[in-house]
């Protein structure tokens, strides 16, 4: 895969910096992919491969980088206790506003010949709700987004598409949150919801012992059918 680290500049002229991942022909439309808590790591660089052999260009901000920069954890004990310190000091307000300057940034790249989405897992699925209504992003993906319920006063900001993955018997995540969240968006076209039965947060990654490759499969076919519809 063609795949480096750029820059990326906030609206305040700091640099920080994302895995860029561009598809085999080189161009397409572009998605901001949004971290969970573990950084940048192993398993979000290879879905951002997989989302660019899906011909899309995708950039994985890092959005710790205030902290740490580019953290790359992984998913045994000592590094899910990192991964949860970063989650408890990070500010939530900022790291949104990196992920909004990250779609600029991507909105400005030659490769990028289409629009551009927000796609996020866990704290990045709160991140890219968040941030879609920051920069107005063409569409956005949440997968089982923590926090989304406390922020439902940007779902009046969220105009585009958004489609939101929630897993039935997720641990973080009440059914009460995501009942709270789908009644924010309850009548609007613009929202589509999922919920999969039978399994846990963090369905999607298969470095953690919660994944299902079931449920899996059927989000990402749902995701790139959502995105080939509206990233035209």
């Amino acid at each position: 895969m063609n795949s480096r680290w750029i820059d990326i500049q906030t609206a305040q002229g700091e640099t920080f910096s994302g895995y860029l991942t561009l598809p085999p022909t080189g161009s397409g439309p572009g998605i901001v992919l949004v971290q969970e808590i573990w950084g940048v790591n192993e398993h979000i660089r290879a879905v951002a491969e997989q989302y660019a052999l899906d011909g899309y260009v995708v950039l994985a901000p890092d959005v710790f980088w205030r902290l740490s920069p580019r953290v790359d954890l992984a998913y045994d004990d000592a590094g899910t206790q990192q991964a949860f310190g970063y989650y408890q000091r990070v500010d939530t307000a900022l790291a949104a506003a990196d992920v909004a300057a990250a779609v600029a940034t991507l909105r400005a790249l030659p490769q990028v010949d289409g629009k551009v989405a927000t796609l996020g897992f866990c704290l990045g699925g709160q991140l890219a709700y968040r941030a879609a209504a920051l920069s107005q992003a063409d569409a956005a993906v949440c997968y089982y987004g923590g926090g989304i319920q406390q922020h439902l006063d940007v779902a009046a900001d969220i105009s585009m598409p958004i489609l939101f993955h929630y897993a039935a018997q997720d641990g973080h995540i009440s059914q009460d949150m995501v009942a709270a969240v789908k009644a924010a968006f309850a009548g609007k076209p613009n929202a589509v919801f999922h919920d999969y039965a039978g399994v846990d947060h963090g369905f999607n990654c298969w470095g953690r012992p919660m994944y299902d490759q079931r449920a899996a499969a059927l989000a990402h076919g749902r995701s790139l059918q959502f995105l080939a519809a509206h990233l035209d």
